[in-house]
């Protein structure tokens, strides 16, 4: 399959100015008259469904969650970055698109995140309109502060709530649209197939999670917004709802899933502490703004922490890159985190950790500063292990957090697919094999508000379609392999949880395709995870039926889509020869520890195809040109 970008000529500052005006419009009179499906209801669904229902198109909104609130986004704590250079220290659209590039390991398409940098602005505008409850300077100014991966402070929050806050604005645009009648939404509805139509989404089945009834559902175009698929790791820092489904069916259905092996760790996350854990708790990494993270020097030290002197410390983050120090980016960080622990010197009842620790930071600004700013934090990590954080440090190991792969999008985040876009962490676009932290919530919005309402309009207005209804053959065909998917999982009848699958599985991905890979690891996983497969097909018990309210039934249905992704992730892993961003094969390393890049052979895309049942799928390729930022070795010291 032939990879076009559709990236617009032109001067990387004028490209999206220059395509906006160059993209066919539909006239404001003829936007009722066509109709736009968007599944999910995160910041970029939600944003993206409240604009194009402005815009006047007719939306349905589909979400699993009983309210669009509930969406993952809600959980995103530490903020949000805008080259606003508020705190006059050198920011600017350019330094935010190279620290993205760069910190994304040069792996990402410089056109998409030029214009994610310019539209952060925009961003911040729109959201302080809506009235989201910013963190203001004494004057009243928006305040800022600092993430991983950049010397400016370009990141606005609200407390350690920024997600729920900004979710709430996008949240009470998409309600308005729905009291105006322009949205229809439609919650506890999952996707469980895109019905594509000769050669076009066109719509698709979701099930009612209430009553089990399978429903088709057709537009003009489909917009996927669900979010990543970390849950794959079992234990991850997403919300257990959080699933591949809806763009892995759509993989199968013809769109490419770029760089499924590109993974985030985040290096602040509470650590495990028992075999009986379904889920892990993330500590926002806006935290390493004041604490400092450090192990003691000796492996046997077992003294508590607040009786080990400064000598006896390595604050080792601060001694290996001596210019970024504890804000060095995820990648780096982790890896860092792994090293000292694998020496012997992690910390806490399991030995898998380090401390994060907020002495000094109390000291020079004193405990009521730091309640202020990081107070929810606190109080949600004591109430998690019952340790107070304002007078021990607190505990920290990296764990899943973010996919930077996803299904692949051109320019405009159309897919492989005509008429099937993509938005939000469930595409690959904006952060190459490492995110920066605070993007997140930047790519959501940009592309929900600023890229999606046009970018649409373009193709329906190029587009001629024909009237196509619920007996259109295509249509029953897809609800059919949807019917006989339930039918076959709930007549298994085995052994095995669901969960305890899952488990397994995400122990595998973890162990051979986690914070480091090899060769012969990733080998191991590609026997392992289908003989899983195999046995989850033939002995997994879900009980219940279909047509009624069956949790059971759902959870198994996304593991089974786990189960094929969890391959492919350790597939794309065991392909890319090289180490770049969160993608470490160890292999592939500098003398000093860090990641190896291949940039002959590995500077692009890879966007795999789906070629069938028991059949290998196709690797293409999209080239990465680099005529901004002069590829260099990635250097935090």
């Amino acid at each position: 399959m032939e990879l076009n970008a559709k990236i617009p000529s032109g001067p990387i500052e004028e490209k999206w100015e220059n395509h906006k005006f160059e993209m066919k419009l539909v006239s404001p009179a003829n936007k009722r008259k066509y109709s736009i499906i968007v599944v999910g209801s995160g910041l970029a669904g939600a944003s993206g469904a409240a604009s194009m229902a402005e815009l006047g198109y007719n939306v349905k909104c589909f979400c699993y969650q009983d309210s669009p609130r509930r969406a993952h986004s809600i959980a995103a704590q530490g903020g949000i970055n805008a080259a606003k250079n508020y705190q006059n220290d050198g920011d600017s659209v350019y330094r935010l698109f190279y620290d993205t590039v760069k910190g994304g390991d040069y792996r990402s398409r410089e056109a998409n995140v030029y214009r994610l940098a310019e539209l952060s602005l925009n961003i911040i505008d729109q959201c302080v309109a809506q009235g989201v409850p910013f963190a203001r300077e004494y004057g009243g100014l928006l305040a800022n502060r600092s993430f991983g991966g950049a010397q400016v402070s370009r990141t606005f929050y609200a407390r350690g709530q920024t997600g729920q806050q900004l979710l709430l604005g996008a949240y009470q645009a998409l309600e308005r649209q729905i009291g105006l009648g322009k949205v229809q939404m439609f919650s506890r509805h999952e996707m469980l197939e895109p019905i594509v139509i000769d050669g076009r989404a066109r719509g698709i089945v979701v099930r009612d999670m209430v009553t089990g009834e399978l429903e088709i559902h057709l537009a003009d175009a489909v917009v996927l917004a669900t979010g990543g698929y970390g849950n794959v790791f079992f234990l991850a820092t997403y919300a257990m709802g959080c699933n591949t489904t809806a763009i892995w069916r759509s993989y199968k259905k013809g769109a490419c899933f770029a760089n499924p092996c590109f993974t985030q760790i985040h290096p602040t996350c509470i650590p495990v502490h028992g075999e009986y854990q379904s889920k892990l708790t993330l500590m926002s990494e806006s935290l390493r703004n004041d604490g400092r993270i450090w192990v003691p020097k000796r492996a046997d030290d077992d003294r508590p922490p607040n009786e080990i002197p400064e000598e006896d410390r390595d604050y080792y983050l601060e001694r290996m890159y001596p210019s970024f120090g504890n804000l060095a980016p995820r990648d780096v960080a982790s890896r860092a985190a792994k090293r000292v622990v694998d020496e012997g010197r992690g910390v806490g009842p399991t030995g898998v950790g380090v401390y994060l620790d907020f002495k000094d930071a109390i000291d020079r600004l004193g405990e009521d500063v730091i309640r202020e700013r990081y107070g929810n934090l606190f109080e949600m990590y004591e109430r998690i292990t019952d340790e107070n954080p304002y007078e021990v440090p607190m505990r920290i190991y990296p764990a899943t957090h973010y996919t930077m792969g996803g299904l692949w999008v051109d320019y405009n985040l159309m897919s492989t697919i005509p008429g099937l876009f993509v938005i939000g962490e469930a595409n690959f676009s904006d952060h190459g094999a490492n995110r920066l932290g605070a993007s997140a919530l930047m790519q959501g919005l940009a592309d929900g508000y600023f890229v999606i309402p046009y970018t649409i309009g373009d193709y329906l207005a190029r587009t001629k379609f024909e009237s196509v209804n619920e007996d259109h053959p295509a249509a029953k065909e897809a609800r059919e392999q949807v019917a006989d998917r339930i039918d076959r999982l709930l007549s298994i009848d085995g052994e095995r949880t669901v969960m305890s699958i899952h488990r397994e599985l995400g122990e595998l991905v973890w162990e051979y395709c986690g914070m480091s890979r090899t060769r012969e690891g990733l080998q191991t996983a590609l026997e392992k995870i289908p003989a899983l497969r195999e046995e989850f097909w033939e002995n997994v018990t879900v009980p219940g039926a279909a047509e009624t309210l069956n949790q059971s039934l759902e959870y198994a249905g996304r593991v089974a889509d786990f189960l094929e992704l969890g391959e492919l992730m350790c597939l794309d892993a065991l392909e890319r020869e090289e180490s770049c961003g969160a993608h470490f094969r160890e292999e592939y390393q500098t003398e000093d520890g860090e990641a190896l890049r291949d940039d002959e052979d590995y500077a692009h895309v890879a966007a795999w195809e789906y070629a069938g049942e028991d059949k290998k799928p196709i690797r293409n390729v999209e080239p990465l040109e680099f005529e901004n930022v002069e590829l260099a070795t990635r250097s935090y010291k």
